[in-house]
């Protein structure tokens, strides 16, 4: 490291083991420490100043320094800095919160279920559900489905629905899981196939899957309305209507993973209102509340609620639950959270500019590095090549994606780089002005990448 070791930075090094990172290259690397922020801008501790164009991870909705969460979050710690929600109690922050997101998400949700991250929601789910097949009587019917590349957090179960590569290497998987084929279709078509014809495939495949595990094994399908993690995965043409009746053929649960795509990502309030998915289940979390504090919610319909109600006042409780699940502070900042966003109407903003920030980076198809740029409301991503033809990049996967993140750094904004492709996700209040100037920034990224690999000096 170049930081003297009583630095700030050597004290990271000495005594911080960061997720995502390369533990023993952190040791020689040392941090990036970002100390302040403001709107879709943050600073490091050297002062310089970057676009944080990934909303820190896909979750800083209302940007750097809004000061409506901070007060409301100060005035809830002054009244009631912590309570629970065991054994019937629980406070009003909560029951607002509950309500309100019972109340604005697409599926005819019953009730919600507080936890503190989008990980522990997904295991919540995952316990729920077989929960609920013991109390059908249905004790085989355990089996989870989910896609290559998607990412459903890394707690124990989590990890295991998770589909990539990254998140499995060295740990072990403990939750029965079935993969499908991710429904990219640059990435993953057949020669001359369309779109529809690709989600057909996928649905086919869907179908011969769960009828080779048997439908009385098959308790739920678990998926993002859009990839994020797995590269910002815009699903084909009619692919949720032919998933979902498949699905209700063999009556097997629909989990809709919004922790990415909730409170107006995809240019809706959710991405199930964009693409029509009515699932049973949903988990949210990071925009909830604009992670100022982490928080997450599980929302469940009736036909899940009912047979877990059922089987918990036979045992006399639901032997469940987070010391920290539907924290008063944390609920108070997700109820201002939504309220800001329904107030200053940024569902609708991001719909718009984001539709602008996307014909804005589509100008750089046309450069030798990129293959395909993809998304939808205010999320996106730059597919990375150097053979368009083959669809390849360098011979080590990811080695582009992460020069280009270099360079980004180097010219002032941070993405976050997805194997060869770059991730693009602002706040929700970035405006067409900030989109410019981060459009100009991508394409001297480029540039410079291009320039790296010509002239082979590939660090």
């Amino acid at each position: 490291m170049s930081k003297l070791p009583n630095s700030v930075e050597g004290r990271d090094v000495a005594s911080h083991l960061h997720g995502y990172t390369n533990a023993r290259a952190h040791l020689e690397q040392g941090p990036l420490l970002i100390e302040e922020g403001s709107g879709v801008h943050v600073w490091d501790n050297s002062g310089n100043k970057y676009i944080e164009a990934m909303s820190g991870l896909w979750s800083v909705a209302l940007g750097f320094g809004e000061q409506r969460l901070v007060d409301v979050a100060t005035a809830q710690m002054q009244k009631l800095p912590y309570y629970h929600t065991f054994s019937h109690k629980g406070h009003s922050q909560a029951a607002e919160l509950a309500h309100k997101l019972v109340e604005i998400v697409p599926g005819n949700m019953s009730k919600a279920f507080f936890t503190n991250s989008g990980s522990e929601a997904i295991d919540t789910a995952i316990k729920l559900i077989w929960y609920r097949s013991n109390a059908l009587g249905k004790p085989d019917k355990k089996k989870i489905l989910t896609r290559n590349r998607a990412y459903h957090g890394v707690t124990t179960a989590g990890a295991c629905l998770t589909g990539l590569p990254a998140n499995h290497a060295s740990f072990d998987c403990l939750v029965p899981v079935v993969r499908l084929t991710c429904p990219h279709y640059w990435r993953e078509k057949q020669n001359n196939e369309t779109e529809e014809a690709f989600a057909t495939r996928l649905a086919k495949e869907l179908d011969d899957t769960i009828e080779e595990q048997g439908p009385d094994t098959v308790a739920a399908f678990f998926a993002e309305p859009v990839q994020g993690a797995g590269g910002v995965v815009v699903p084909p043409h009619t692919y949720w209507e032919k998933m979902q009746a498949v699905l209700n053929k063999h009556d097997v649960l629909l989990v809709a993973d919004e922790v990415i795509c909730g409170f107006g990502r995809t240019g809706n309030m959710f991405g199930c209102q964009t693409y029509n998915i009515k699932p049973d289940m949903m988990t949210l979390s990071k925009q909830l509340t604009s992670s100022y504090l982490p928080g997450s919610a599980l929302l469940l319909n009736e036909r899940v609620f009912e047979p877990i109600a059922d089987e918990s006042n036979r045992i006399g409780v639901l032997g469940h639950g987070f010391t920290g699940g539907g924290h008063p502070v944390v609920c108070a900042v997700a109820n201002e959270t939504i309220r800001i966003i329904e107030e200053e109407n940024l569902v609708e903003h991001a719909r718009g500019v984001g539709a602008y920030m996307l014909e804005g980076l589509k100008q750089y198809e046309s450069h030798p590095l990129v293959a395909e740029v993809r998304g939808v409301g205010l999320i996106a991503a730059m597919e990375l090549v150097t053979n368009k033809e083959t669809k390849t990049a360098l011979e080590k996967p990811g080695m582009l994606g992460l020069m280009a993140g270099k360079h980004a750094a180097a010219n002032g904004f941070i993405t976050r780089s997805i194997v060869d492709s770059m991730a693009f996700c602002p706040p929700l209040i970035i405006n067409k002005h900030e989109v410019d100037d981060l459009i100009g920034r991508v394409g001297k990224t480029l540039d410079d990448v291009l320039a790296e690999t010509e002239n082979g000096v590939i660090n």
